[in-house]
């Protein structure tokens, strides 16, 4: 994804560094969520917790450390929307340069049967027209 739609800036806490002196691999899953979280907050206006949904698919590259020092920001974008299925694109960003990039897929559930069901009207009309898709 060449533009993303929506950043995000989240702090580095001292508990995410390793003892190599910069976070730890696994930190950047949280990093990734605290970016949906705040996306579904701005975009939606209602928690991630409402939209009854589940992680189904992470991948993070990493490009270069982030220290405790680092201006962090996440930038998240939308490149399509499946019927029960939410790719989600990441670029963590380490003082304005790409620390890590990553996709995720939210997939929605029902929350009595667990089984998929297809993503809310609603949820959908306003990622697409957030993200400018057709």
């Amino acid at each position: 994804m060449d533009e993303f739609s929506f950043t995000t800036t989240l702090n580095v806490r001292v508990r995410d560094i390793d003892f190599m002196g910069h976070v730890n691999n696994a930190v950047y899953a949280t990093y990734l969520e605290e970016a949906r979280v705040d996306y579904f907050s701005e975009v939606l206006d209602v928690p991630l917790s409402d939209i009854d949904s589940v992680l189904a698919h992470v991948e993070i590259d990493y490009r270069q450390p982030i220290t405790v020092e680092d201006d962090l920001t996440v930038a998240v974008g939308v490149p399509g929307i499946g019927e029960s299925s939410l790719p989600m694109e990441y670029e963590v960003r380490a003082d304005g340069d790409v620390a890590a990039t990553a996709e995720t897929v939210q997939v929605t559930v029902d929350p009595a049967t667990k089984e998929t069901r297809p993503i809310a009207d609603r949820v959908r009309e306003s990622i697409a027209a957030y993200e400018g898709l057709d």
